[in-house]
């Protein structure tokens, strides 16, 4: 077997928009991910499912696994002809132990990579408005662990870091603060010197307290500082408060789960970002194609006299899916239709499918003010002609209502399973959601369907589901989601941008209460 190579890749401090392309393409092909404890939430959502992968977490001097073993572990791996990634917070190679993973490796001829990622250092300090240089304040920063060597001396020499009139930066030195200080008071620092110290920078919930040298040790506890959190020493610590801008945007300090099939979930999770929240993308449910040889299309693309035909869709998937797939795998297109003099008509259900129709090069000629089955169905029934065709091309277990409708207003229709959503199971990722939902961390679980809702379910088992904070794009999300007794929100339009929206707005009340 030949050997494997190793990726020694910076997953950056947190935040899942701070991980490099290359970081992303990385992990994307790799077999095997070891990964650390500071690695951000919405990173591990976003690690491939099906990759083998072990947490070799480290946190304020708590090792799971023994730097030594977290070592032998990537060798191993590697020798078995994998491709390894070894995911580390930060930048691997500052104060990452990175140099000493690495030696081994280089040692049995096991070839490697270096993937650099955004230093704590650097982006933290940005997070909460403090610039490390300032051409009015500094010309330098300097990066100092807190952490003492292995014989237990602090080697730092603080009288030549006072001197220089920099600012400092101090990582994983949170339980060494009240020495740090100490040592740059007694080197000649000014007590009053601003100082900072920063938790959990650039996540959801990351905390700031800017004090002075001299009360920044009870200032934190006060404020109840906990790791992984970094100390900033200087003048520019002062510049917090003016140059802010993290816990500004609407949805700062939130923590939303979207539950959409991944494929599916971007505009959504791009969205929620973009407004200052920290995405966890747990699918519930996948969509998967209908073989096109199993669908048939003959009626709707057979020759035959002029008439009325209506496409309808009921979702953006079911348009990707007839045009990408079915009429591609059945190797013809709508031209059949158009050269039998077929009045072609298409029908959807909201914005979202009109759009994706749009991108086929087809526009929608009917749309329903509300966007759900039932009035799509009620919209159909005044439309169509007394001798249309409605051919309904969408999820192999659709919505009951569309058809009601269409039986209450004696129209023929055709119902054709093109795709089929299946609900999860189980989710690797299940307990850590349970978890967060427990302590009552996860503001909102967003469901853009009733399916969504029952996967959800299926994969949380044994949860106490009255605790889930729930927001549905429409009533019949909502009335899944109410068979279990969830907190109940409804998005006022039943669309991506009106959950957006929504949340906003719940956000706006609960802060002003």
């Amino acid at each position: 077997m030949s050997i494997g190579k190793v990726w020694l890749v910076g997953a950056g401090p947190g935040d899942i928009g701070l991980l490099t392309k290359k970081a992303i393409e990385v992990i994307e092909q790799a077999d095997f991910i070891a990964y650390d404890a500071l690695v951000g939430d919405e990173i591990l959502c976003m690690l491939p499912e099906k990759v083998e992968k072990v947490s070799v977490g480290k946190r304020s001097g708590k090792h799971s696994v023994p730097q030594e073993e977290t070592n032998q572990i990537l060798l191993n791996e590697a020798l078995k002809g994998k491709k390894v990634v070894r995911l580390k917070g930060g930048d691997p190679f500052v104060f990452g132990r990175g140099g000493e993973e690495l030696e081994l490796l280089s040692e049995h001829g096991v070839p490697f990579e270096v993937v650099p990622g955004i230093t704590s250092a650097v982006a933290v300090p940005a997070y909460a408005g403090i610039p490390v240089t300032h051409r009015d304040y500094t010309s330098s920063f300097h990066v100092i662990t807190g952490h003492p060597r292995k014989d237990g001396q602090d080697r730092t020499d603080y009288e030549a870091l006072v001197r220089m009139n920099a600012t400092l930066v101090f990582l994983m030195s949170i339980r060494a603060m009240g020495h740090v200080m100490e040592k740059l008071i007694q080197a000649g620092m000014d007590p009053d010197m601003p100082a900072a110290v920063l938790e959990q920078g650039t996540r959801y919930c990351q905390r700031r307290v800017v004090s002075t040298v001299s009360a920044l040790e009870e200032d934190s506890r006060k404020a109840k500082i906990q790791t992984p959190a970094i100390i900033v020493v200087g003048k520019v610590c002062a510049l917090s408060e003016e140059f802010s801008w993290y816990e500004k945007r609407e949805l700062a300090g939130r923590q939303i789960v979207v539950t959409r099939a991944r494929n599916k979930a971007g505009r959504l999770t791009k969205e929620l970002r973009d407004a200052g929240a920290e995405v966890l993308e747990i699918p519930m449910i996948d969509t998967t194609p209908i073989r096109p040889e199993q669908v048939d299309l003959s009626e709707l693309l057979a020759e035959s006299e002029e008439r009325e035909v209506w496409i309808t869709f009921t979702s953006p998937t079911g348009v990707e899916t007839f045009f990408g797939t079915t009429l591609a795998g059945k190797k013809t297109d709508l031209r059949r239709l158009l050269r039998n003099d077929v009045d072609l008509k298409f029908a959807v259900i909201g914005e979202a499918t009109a759009k994706e129709l749009e991108r086929y090069g087809w526009m929608a000629d009917l749309m329903p003010e509300v966007y759900n089955g039932k009035e799509l169905g009620k919209a159909l029934v005044q439309m169509a002609g007394k001798d249309a065709v409605i051919y309904l091309l969408r999820a192999k277990e659709g919505s009951e209502e569309l058809i009601e409708e269409l039986d209450a207003g004696n129209i023929p229709y055709r119902d054709i399973a093109i795709y089929e959503t299946v609900c999860r199971e189980n989710s690797p990722l299940a307990d850590m959601i349970k978890e967060k939902i427990e302590n009552e961390q996860i503001d909102r679980v967003t469901f853009t369907s009733a399916s969504t809702v029952r996967g959800f379910v299926q994969t949380m088992k044994n949860m106490d589901f009255t605790k889930v904070p729930a927001l549905c794009i429409g009533e019949q999300t909502a009335r899944e989601a109410e068979k279990y007794h969830m907190q109940i929100e409804i998005s006022d339009q039943a669309t991506i941008a009106g959950m957006v929206k929504k949340l906003k707005e719940l956000c706006k009340a609960q802060e002003e209460r």
